[in-house]
């Protein structure tokens, strides 16, 4: 069960305002705590937990991507623009989803399905516990305690704040990002092949110019930036 969800809007447009508010009412569990029409009004209120920033990208004064970076302690956030040319900046700098205006139910909808699985993955998933030993490591996922053993991780996948773990039978996920995970001393067996993912060495079958094989015939893509990673590959 998803928790209440506390929303700020920032938009400089009053109808679009009133839009938003219109649609997020539909949902329950989301509770909109301020709404302003500039990122300035909204800097106090930083001090407040809120979890969901839904705003505008282009924005009187401070712009709603100079906010985000501000609001970094705030977990989800949606930009709803027009300016389609701001999208790529705005997945740069962590945001969930880019909605274009003019909103439309069925699209707001899908964003807020994503905010949904956001937050019920965030329930279900604690944090990243301890190492124990050499070979096992232990996370905390519903309230139960899971030893898993590192020569049964497949592959690490990253997600926002969260890594799943990708074994034979079964799918982990701890509160610790993919990066901060491979600098642990414990993963140093595993080398990152994209953004996304990281592999065990020895699990390496094969590699073409675009992707990777492993045991069990699972192909993974090869990011551009991480093929240097790979040289160890190379004849």
């Amino acid at each position: 069960m998803i928790t209440r969800i506390k929303c700020m809007i920032i938009d400089d447009d009053e109808l679009d305002r009133l839009v938003l508010q219109h649609h997020i009412r539909q949902y329950d569990n989301i509770e909109i705590i301020a709404s302003f029409n500039s990122a300035e009004k909204a800097v106090p209120y930083l001090e407040f937990p809120i979890d969901l920033l839904i705003c505008e990208t282009q924005l009187n004064g401070v712009s709603g991507m100079e906010f985000r970076k501000l609001a970094h302690k705030i977990p989800v956030c949606i930009f709803v623009s027009s300016h389609t040319e701001s999208a790529a900046e705005a997945f740069e700098i962590g945001a969930l989803d880019f909605v274009l205006k003019p909103l439309k139910t069925e699209r707001f909808h899908h964003a807020m399905e994503k905010v949904f699985n956001f937050f019920e993955m965030k329930e279900k998933c604690d944090c990243f516990d301890a190492l124990l030993g050499e070979n096992c490591i232990k996370i905390k996922e519903n309230g139960n305690v899971s030893q898993i053993r590192l020569t049964d991780i497949l592959y690490l996948e990253a997600l926002k704040d969260y890594t799943r773990l990708i074994t034979y039978d079964k799918k982990h996920c701890i509160l610790d990002s993919l990066g901060n995970l491979l600098h642990k001393s414990f993963f140093d067996s595993f080398v990152r092949i994209h953004r996304s993912y990281a592999v065990p060495r020895h699990f390496i079958r094969g590699k073409s110019s675009h992707e990777i094989e492993l045991i069990h015939q699972i192909k993974l893509p090869i990011g551009r930036t991480y093929k240097e990673n790979l040289s160890f590959l190379d004849p």
